[in-house]
């Protein structure tokens, strides 16, 4: 692992797609030599890539996040859907912990499926200001693969730390894995948003430093409460929406849980799932959730800064009924203006709701992700009442790059940026402990006709309806 970080030719070359660096198969073959290596597919693609970064957070504290599997999938809620201790090989010294572990990692769309690996992580420290993160697959999957979605094998990858002294530590991250689908994919969004883009060595220092940012960052409320628990509002409010953000992006990996997937009510790209929930921090019952990904003719950003624009709203949001919004309350999570946490309160008030939702834009993509609220509980936790058992279901937006230079040619044969556009929504449709056959049906027709509609509004919206 120390061997792939700082050297350059002949073990990494160039890419001649984005001039990132990939590892030269053959070199690598030749220095690190290992017959414990995954089977060989006509099937299976490797995917390596290698990042550098400074991130908000001293090196210590990154590798506590990283040996706590809960705060492991906290760090990287938009990557990491599930993360468990296998068992622990070795915690008796506090310089080096050696634990077997699984995670289920996810793209953020429903057409293409999750990756699951079970992996050696050790962590290590150096010397005084310098840590390292190797994880390495292990031989499980004989036992597990046929409930897998992908065979999913890691090559040594990982991070070194180095702490800068100032708070901060500088980053060198390295992902270097095999991949071998075995179940029918969406290929054209797989190979534009999988590898580089989406599970590349530079999207994991970059959720770190967003992550970091948003864990250290001053939050000031720009509409403040004049309660002395303020502080604790804003808490509540932080751990609320980012439990809200990462529900939401689970609710993406549905290539294995899908209802009724060859229904002809469905569109080709939509995917419908209905599922009984037990959880506190949802409504008790079943469920419906439909997502949708679409290649879009804009940049990630213009179509972010469209979307959460409060004043055309209307045009698109079925939350907000067609009527205007108003923001009631924002929460800052960075120093980039455009990432905070907002109160959206629909004219005229109907029901008691508001709707809470987070914006986030960095350079891999941006996301908006909101629920409804009613107003009563919102003043309770804002005012420093008990936010962990808030009951919300999140719907939202995903906006990625499609990970290509161009992705098409505009009216004037001039290359053309584009984007993924991921859209889910998720209703509670019953509240009882069974539903019947019909219900289900008309449930599942009745989301995705939902999910249709809204889809075709934020299209007029973007002026991309062709």
């Amino acid at each position: 692992m120390l061997g792939l970080v700082y050297v350059n030719e002949p073990l990494w070359v160039k890419s001649s797609v984005d001039e990132g660096w990939l590892i030269h198969r053959e070199s690598y073959d030749r220095t690190f030599s290992n017959s414990n290596r995954p089977y060989k597919s006509s099937t299976a693609r490797i995917e390596s890539s290698r990042s550098f970064g400074v991130v908000p957070m001293t090196a210590i504290d990154l590798i506590k996040n990283f040996r706590d599997p809960i705060k492991w999938m906290n760090m990287f809620p938009t990557i990491v859907t599930k993360a468990r201790i296998v068992d622990v090989l070795d915690s008796g010294n506090t310089e080096v912990s050696i634990q077997l572990m699984y995670e289920k990692l996810h793209i953020l769309s429903p057409l293409v499926e999750a990756r699951d690996f079970v992996f050696i992580r050790c962590c290590k420290q150096l010397d005084q200001t310098t840590w390292i993160m190797v994880d390495v697959s292990y031989d499980l999957f004989k036992e597990i693969k046929t409930c897998a979605p992908s065979y999913a094998w890691k090559f040594p990858s990982g991070c070194v730390i180095q702490d800068t002294g100032d708070g901060k530590s500088m980053v060198a991250w390295i992902e270097h894995v095999q991949i071998d689908e075995k179940c029918q994919v969406n290929h054209i969004f797989r190979d534009l948003l999988c590898g580089r883009q989406t599970y590349g060595a530079e999207r994991w220092i970059v959720t770190l430093q967003r992550m970091s940012e948003r864990y250290n960052f001053a939050m000031p409320v720009t509409c403040a409460t004049t309660d002395d628990s303020q502080g604790e509002g804003v808490k509540n409010v932080m751990n609320l929406s980012q439990r809200m953000v990462k529900s939401f992006c689970e609710t993406l990996s549905m290539t294995d849980k899908l209802d009724f997937s060859t229904s002809s009510h469905l569109n080709n790209e939509d995917r419908v799932s209905i599922r009984k929930n037990e959880e506190i921090t949802q409504p008790k019952g079943f469920i419906a959730t439909a997502a949708t990904s679409l290649w879009v003719p804009l940049s990630f950003e213009t179509i972010f800064n469209l979307l959460k624009d409060n004043n055309t709203r209307c045009q698109w949001d079925v939350l907000s009924g067609g009527n205007n919004v108003t923001e009631r309350d924002r929460v800052l999570t960075g120093t980039c203006s455009k990432n905070y946490i907002t109160f959206i309160q629909p004219m005229p008030i109907e029901n008691n709701m508001l709707v809470l939702q987070e914006s986030s834009i960095d350079k891999m993509g941006a996301f908006l992700i909101y629920g409804p609220i009613d107003s009563t509980t919102y003043t309770s936790f804002l005012n420093g009442g008990d936010g962990e058992k808030v009951v919300i279901l999140p719907s939202g937006i995903i906006i990625s790059p499609d990970g290509r230079l161009a992705s098409g040619m505009n009216s004037n044969g001039n290359a053309q940026n584009g984007s993924i556009l991921t859209v889910a929504f998720q209703k509670l449709i019953c509240a009882n402990n069974s539903i019947s056959q019909d219900q289900h049906m008309e449930a599942m027709v009745y989301i995705q006709s939902l999910l249709s509609s809204t889809v075709s509004k934020i299209k007029a919206t973007l002026g991309c309806s062709d």
